[in-house]
């Protein structure tokens, strides 16, 4: 009898190590937009398993048009947030809220003006001709800011941009802001053409996009949980820029019904072509590089721009770098990348 209580307690011990090994730890990742193949990496390591291979049951929490996901990080009921560029963090650390960036997905923020092909806008500096500029509130106080700052722009060539792009198509010598990974696919359906796309990226805002923030407090007492979410999230987008995306795909249609398949291939095309995710500092350190010198710099424009005052913002605290440029997932692009 003591030699089969001895091996139920062993056989026990086992299957509770053996469990524990298997356990999966819950986690809540919020984007800040509809599904999308923008968000595509996240939702391609849930599909492919990679959360699950570096013990993380994933829950991703899509934005949207009536959703701010942004006040749930600070108080604890998301774990992760997908964000827009570093602005956003900036005001974070301006108003003492305590999250901080850990990964910049996208090397370039896709932020765009499009024009209309032969109407003599072939350079970025071109643009500033235009009689027109349809430019949305937000982006007149934000990266407008710093193209009048940045490149001479002027306020006199604003019009209201209602993310609508029927006034653009209908005027020829005007220009618009827009996503430039979405909005020239939407372009060419509609009007039978592809666009002039000029990246704000390629012309000095500097600026990460796709950031993954999380809470100070985090960093601070589940560094493991972290670094797992980020490596898990960055080998998710190498297999989806570069393998099979169908399953993420999948999993975005069902989240976004109006998502269309020629849409995130286009998408996906697009981000590849433009170099949103995979080009600069990336290609040697790894998809979700930053650098301190860059943040600096993007902080440096934006108080050009008069968003910012010198100092407003504790640039320390605005992301750290413990997480990220460590050639992540670069075996996986070589594997599939012949």
């Amino acid at each position: 009898m003591k030699s089969v209580t001895s091996k139920f307690i062993a056989a026990a011990a086992l299957l509770a190590c053996t469990s524990g090994l298997f356990a999966q730890e819950k986690v809540v990742f919020a984007t800040n937009w509809k599904a999308q193949a923008g968000h595509g990496g996240f939702y391609q390591a849930v599909a492919d398993g990679t959360y699950k291979k570096f013990g993380l049951d994933v829950d991703i929490q899509q934005g949207g048009p009536q959703v701010n996901n942004r006040p749930l990080l600070a108080v604890g009921k998301i774990d992760f947030l997908m964000t827009g560029n570093l602005l956003l963090t900036f005001d974070n650390v301006k108003n003492g809220v305590p999250t901080t960036v850990v990964a910049a997905i996208f090397q370039k923020d896709p932020q765009a003006i499009f024009a209309h092909p032969g109407q003599g806008y072939e350079k970025f500096s071109d643009l500033k001709k235009a009689p027109t500029a349809f430019i949305s509130k937000d982006g007149q106080f934000s990266f407008w800011a710093w193209m009048k700052a940045e490149h001479g722009f002027k306020d006199e060539q604003l019009k209201p941009y209602v993310f609508n792009v029927g006034p653009f198509l209908a005027d020829k010598k005007s220009v618009q802001q827009g996503y430039s990974i979405s909005e020239p696919i939407s372009i060419k359906a509609q009007a039978g053409f592809d666009p002039v796309v000029h990246l704000l990226a390629d012309n000095g805002f500097s600026t990460y996009s796709t950031t993954v923030e999380t809470r100070q407090d985090l960093v601070k007492n589940k560094p493991a949980l972290v670094q797992k979410f980020v490596d898990a999230s960055i080998i998710g987008w190498y297999n989806y820029l570069y393998g099979d995306s169908r399953a993420a795909n999948d999993l975005i249609k069902k989240a976004n019904p109006e998502a269309t398949d020629a849409g995130i291939q286009g998408s996906i095309d697009l981000m590849k072509k433009l170099g949103i995710v995979d080009s600069g500092d990336a290609v040697g350190k790894g998809i979700g590089t930053m650098s301190e010198a860059r943040i600096k710099d993007f902080y440096d424009k934006m108080v050009k721009a008069g968003l910012y005052k010198p100092g407003d913002v504790d640039l320390s605290k605005v992301a750290t770098l413990q997480f990220v440029n460590k050639g992540v997932g670069q075996d996986v692009k070589k594997a599939l990348v012949k």
